[in-house]
């Protein structure tokens, strides 16, 4: 079975993030992003996908990121939120709408209570919205009972400049 995974972004503030979300969503082979809020659609010109990312991976503006909930997923909130689960005891969903709060905020209590499932990185203090990304998508691939690990990958996923390797063993 594919696993599908989609981002909502509540209400983002910063380019930097959401450009930086993108590009996650390049390598961990997200499927669509969404946002709610004006704040980014102001600030996006001047964005950090570095990897073009929008050029395969839609990113909608959106009033209410419940109304974009792909067909069949499973709701995953991702924030700071008494009664979460903590990420390293959360089992991702095949299909999963992982929707984040935003840096300055939370999600709203009536898509809270929408949610499938509630988790959060436990660290002290909060992350970044970029960074809170990049860890759940990691853990996501991490727990995946399908590996896409090889040295073919790391060839065609690797800067062009890097041609190193491990030494073997005579």
């Amino acid at each position: 079975m594919t696993t599908k995974a989609t981002l909502g972004l509540t209400n983002p503030k910063s380019p930097t993030n959401v450009g930086s979300i993108m590009r996650a969503s390049g390598c961990y082979q997200v499927d669509a992003v969404f946002f709610s809020g004006n704040r980014y659609a102001h600030a996006a010109k001047y964005h950090t996908d570095t990897k073009n990312a929008l050029a395969n991976i839609p990113l909608t503006q959106t009033q209410d990121l419940l109304d974009s909930v792909p067909q069949e997923a499973k709701i995953v909130c991702v924030d700071l939120v008494e009664g979460a689960t903590p990420l390293p005891d959360f089992q991702h969903p095949e299909n999963a709408f992982y929707i984040f709060g935003p840096e300055d905020g939370t999600i709203e209590q009536r898509v809270i209570d929408a949610a499938d499932f509630v988790t959060y990185i436990p660290t002290i203090g909060c992350m970044n919205l970029a960074a809170t990304v990049n860890v759940v998508l990691y853990d996501r691939l991490a727990k995946a009972t399908t590996s896409m690990a090889s040295d073919a990958l790391i060839r065609k996923s690797r800067d062009k400049n890097n041609t190193v390797k491990v030494k073997t063993s005579p």
